[in-house]
């Protein structure tokens, strides 16, 4: 076992590296490649990182990623390392500039080392790397193993424009506020998704890295390719390019839930209009399925359609929630009207207001801005269905509607 692993194709430096760690104890190996992989256990695997169970003459506890590697393909490869061995100092060879500083540290780098530096002043910034190593692995525990399974609430229509993705944004904050840094928003419309949009998020990973084989195999490295909301809560987003929709399978989908149902208590899924397969690949998933409607006829008969056929499949959840948005008294239309058309009560009837639109513009979701309107009390009520507590609410309670 080596204590450091560099990765370079420069021998320059690599001779620079060895003779710096002549004055350590502890031998370097190196992988001459420019090349890094998604999943670093492919470079580590024949020099796996040894454990207090299974002791090793050397413990790996620096891994240098030196010159000739591509900057955005060493912070990425750091990322994952620090997910997956967080005590194992990364040492980025590049030089030191204020934006790579920040991105270095986002990333899990400990130390950033010019390519330049003589021996001595590599020599300590390794004794410095070492030391992180030393005080992580005595502060470190395993983790303790969830029991259980997360819910997975799916949000579904037939027919676009009617609010998903602002019921699914305001769902993550709320569930967020009763299990912080327990839930995950998954934007499921693939092509058109608008969840980055909708919570003014700048995601540098989307659903594209997040069924990768290396996130698939391990939730470790899931983890690294999900994005922090400030309110709380962790999102995964579509691709930027919608051709990359083409490359994602409804089995990658399935699996992905699965694996975040293992993690969180919630897993919110926005989806796309319609059924495609991805959404019927999630909708297996789904413990929870709520089912949105806008007040005008062709919506409503398109949603009792589609239950029919969910129903023939065998495909719907067992616990349903139908969600009435954007009702407005003045169309003609009563929710009663909407009810007989669907063939099924409405839960939650969330008016008309300015207030969404305004909160959808700024990307700020309406129960994190906190402001005082009827839909957000409405938005309120919709994420209480979910709350811990609501099992204990009696059965003839589960579909009562919730009058504006």
């Amino acid at each position: 076992m080596s204590r450091f692993i560099l990765i370079t194709p420069s021998t320059e430096f690599d001779a620079q590296l060895r003779q710096a760690v002549a004055g350590l104890q502890g031998s370097v190996r190196t992988f001459a490649t420019d090349m890094l992989p998604d999943d670093p256990q492919q470079l580590l695997a024949p020099s796996p990182v040894a454990t207090p169970a299974e002791p090793a003459a050397e413990m790996l506890e620096v891994v240098v990623l030196g010159p000739g590697l591509r900057v955005d393909d060493a912070l990425r490869f750091a990322t994952v390392l620090d997910v997956c061995w967080p005590e194992v100092s990364v040492v980025l060879v590049a030089e030191s500039e204020p934006s790579l500083v920040l991105q270095a540290m986002r990333s899990g780098v400990r130390e950033i080392l010019s390519q330049g530096s003589d021996p001595a002043q590599v020599r300590v910034l390794l004794e410095r790397a070492c030391q992180y190593h030393a005080s992580r692995r005595r502060t470190s525990a395993p983790a303790s193993s969830e029991t259980g399974r997360g819910k997975v609430i799916g949000v579904f229509s037939p027919k676009g424009g009617v609010g998903k993705t602002t019921i699914a944004t305001n769902l993550a904050v709320g569930l967020g506020r009763i299990t912080p840094m327990r839930v995950c928003i998954v934007d499921l419309d693939l092509q058109f998704g608008d969840v980055a949009s909708a919570l003014y998020l700048n995601p540098e990973h989307t659903v594209t890295d997040a069924v990768t084989p290396a996130a698939s195999r391990d939730p470790l490295v899931l983890k690294a390719f999900l994005t922090v909301h400030p309110a709380g809560f962790y999102a995964i987003c579509a691709p930027d390019n919608p051709v990359d929709a083409d490359n994602i399978t409804p089995e990658q989908i399935g699996h992905l839930l699965t694996q975040l149902a293992d993690e969180f208590d919630y897993v919110v899924v926005d989806t796309a209009p319609g059924l495609p397969e991805v959404g019927l690949a999630a909708l297996e998933k789904c413990t929870d399925a709520i089912w949105v409607s806008g007040m005008d006829v062709p919506g409503a008969r398109g949603l009792r359609s589609g239950l029919g056929i969910l129903r023939q499949l065998d495909l719907l959840p067992e616990n349903r929630h139908m969600v009435l948005n954007m009702a407005d008294s003045k169309v003609g239309l009563t929710v009663e009207d909407l009810e007989s058309t669907i063939g099924a009560p409405v839960d939650i009837s969330i008016p008309r207001s300015r207030a969404i639109a305004l909160s959808t513009n700024r990307g700020i979701p309406l129960l994190q801005d906190q402001r005082k309107d009827p839909a957000a009390k409405c938005l309120h009520g919709l994420v209480q269905r979910f709350h811990p507590d609501w099992h204990s609410t009696p059965a003839r309670k589960l579909h009562r509607r919730v009058v504006i």
